[in-house]
């Protein structure tokens, strides 16, 4: 299906969203390429007078479909300086969501049938997902599709799976609130370093089912300054949580809320918790899965067809279900050897997968079109 022409200007477009990263709530510039891109053919584009990212749709009647693409990078620390960069394969995901787009517009969509391309902001901060879908994005899809690509530890290049088992994941931001005491006397105050410290030793004491992957780990923590003759009695702590299931998720959130509370009585000092980031845990719809996966068959064939992964790691795609329930979504696992792992500074992958990937996707779209909404 694809060309040698139409592989290079993949390859253009990826090299141009590369380095042109953009944080969270901050892909104006993104928006305004992608928008660039899509002008000069006949399609309706949406885009947002409040946030960046943008809609474009092709085609009429039903059945509705969607496609999604993130559009944020991360802000990471690479070869020594701090700045915004794509180490999660969201350039990737525009690449191949713009080159089924293109396609489409280019070769002819199918006669029956509403394409929905959706370029998401913010995802990286789990909201990107509700804004859209408090714009009425997604109120009348019938199918939605996403994609990641996936560590070479998952799948090896050329393989894809037909759906994302992705977990629950939340980041809980804490403050330890108490008073400062001189280093002379101890006795006076609750040493806010203890107190984080038997925060740490208590989350290693949380026990959930084991048969259900879960963990919560401290992955920040500040107190005190330049004076070391002070016992600092505030201080800022972060948590990062991970369950497979949403009850999992629940439970750990139970029982962190539960420490907080000992350790605060226990001190006689306040610690607050900000439960503000939340990523859902998957529901994924057979129908979905099996259009996919007959994609996938026929596209690349089934000796690289890979069963669905099954992840702790997060994705806001999953709030688009769990909001509008009618949905029949899944999203795509990509294998291109991606290496050293997501959100390592220095990522790579092979790009090579980004023309296949781009053919799945535009037969799974073409495959759902078929079908009576």
């Amino acid at each position: 299906m694809t060309t040698q022409a139409f592989s290079d200007r993949l390859q253009d477009i990826f090299t141009h969203l590369h380095k042109h990263p953009e944080l969270s709530w901050e892909e104006y510039e993104t928006t305004a390429y992608i928008k660039k891109l899509v002008e000069p053919y006949s399609c309706k584009v949406t885009t947002f007078e409040d946030i960046p990212g943008l809609v474009v749709e092709i085609g009429t009647g039903k059945p509705v479909i969607g496609i999604r693409a993130d559009m944020d990078a991360l802000w990471q620390e690479v070869d020594g300086e701090f700045k915004a960069n794509h180490s999660c394969g969201h350039d990737a995901h525009m690449t191949i969501v713009i080159g089924a787009l293109l396609h489409m517009l280019e070769n002819g969509a199918p006669e029956k049938g509403t394409f929905r391309f959706i370029f998401q902001p913010a995802e990286e901060k789990g909201g990107g997902a509700l804004a859209l879908v408090e714009r009425g994005v997604a109120d009348d899809l019938d199918y939605f599709y996403g994609m990641h690509l996936r560590p070479i530890e998952e799948l090896r290049h050329g393989q894809f799976a037909p759906a994302l088992q992705h977990g629950s994941a939340r980041t809980v931001r804490g403050t330890i609130k108490g008073e400062d005491a001189h280093g002379a006397r101890p006795h006076l105050n609750a040493n806010a370093i203890l107190v984080g410290t038997e925060f740490f030793q208590m989350l290693n004491n949380m026990y959930l089912n084991p048969l259900v992957p879960h963990s919560a780990k401290m992955t920040s923590f500040q107190a005190g300054g330049k004076s070391t003759n002070i016992i600092p009695g505030n201080a800022t702590f972060a948590l990062d949580m991970r369950a497979q299931t949403n009850e999992a998720m629940d439970q750990l959130v139970e029982k962190v809320e539960g420490i907080a509370k000992t350790l605060a009585v226990h001190h006689g000092i306040e610690i607050d918790l900000d439960f503000s980031a939340h990523l859902p845990a998957a529901v994924i719809n057979d129908d979905a899965t099996s259009l996919l996966r007959d994609a996938i068959v026929e596209t690349v064939g089934e000796e690289q067809l890979a069963p669905m992964v099954v992840t702790t790691g997060g994705d806001d795609f999953h709030f688009f279900t769990i909001k509008r329930p009618h949905i029949k979504a899944t999203m795509l696992a990509v294998g291109c050897d991606l290496s050293p792992g997501l959100h390592h500074a220095q990522m790579t992958f092979n790009h090579e997968i980004l023309p296949q990937a781009v053919e799945v996707m535009i037969n799974a779209l073409i495959r759902t079109a078929k079908l009576d909404a």
